[in-house]
């Protein structure tokens, strides 16, 4: 009697464009929220941070582990987050601790550009609070295989193509080649 391995599900790479986008969406999103309470000074605001804080783990821990591995922005741009145990993929939905630790560092470099975002008029050096969310994100760049971030990596999380979501990027490339051919005629 010999035991034979199951070949593992297939499951399709993210691309980092949409990644991207889908990140960014999201950051929008709770971005607009937490602006709307700050006020017109300079500098960091405690309950501006306090409300990001709050809405991100919303809108990318509950909401994540509420829908399938979804948040606004990977619906939109149809992803999902899956969990990975051994270096494979298994087609199931992080538990909630890994999705607090994961976006608790995506969060972080999230918070950091939205300081950086209040303050670059006053202080352009700001800027720099970009590159720690540049530098965990950027590292899915350089791995070929798995296309895993830095903190996917450090909590055991994939992101992959999902055949549930709006096709937000699809549906932008037809309008935008639905104009051009408009402009032609």
């Amino acid at each position: 009697m010999t035991i034979e391995r199951l070949p593992q599900k297939h499951y399709p790479k993210a691309e980092i464009g949409r990644r991207g986008m889908a990140l960014g969406l999201d950051f929008l999103g709770v971005w607009l929220v937490s602006s709307l309470l700050g006020g017109g000074d300079i500098g960091i605001q405690f309950v501006q941070i306090l409300v990001f804080v709050i809405f991100w783990l919303i809108l990318r821990v509950l909401v994540v582990y509420n829908n399938q591995g979804q948040s606004l922005g990977r619906w939109a741009f149809d992803l999902k987050v899956l969990e990975v145990e051994d270096g494979e993929v298994v087609g199931r939905v992080p538990d909630l601790p890994s999705l607090v630790k994961r976006e608790a560092i995506v969060g972080l470099g999230a918070l950091l550009v939205s300081i950086a975002l209040s303050n670059i008029r006053a202080n352009p050096t700001a800027i720099l609070l970009v590159l720690p969310l540049a530098i965990d994100c950027g590292t899915a760049l350089s791995d070929t295989q798995m296309r895993q971030a830095l903190h996917d990596r450090y909590c055991g999380t994939f992101i992959v193509s999902s055949r549930r979501g709006y096709s937000l990027d699809i549906k932008v490339k037809r309008l935008v080649e639905n104009m051009r051919r408009n402009v032609r005629r």
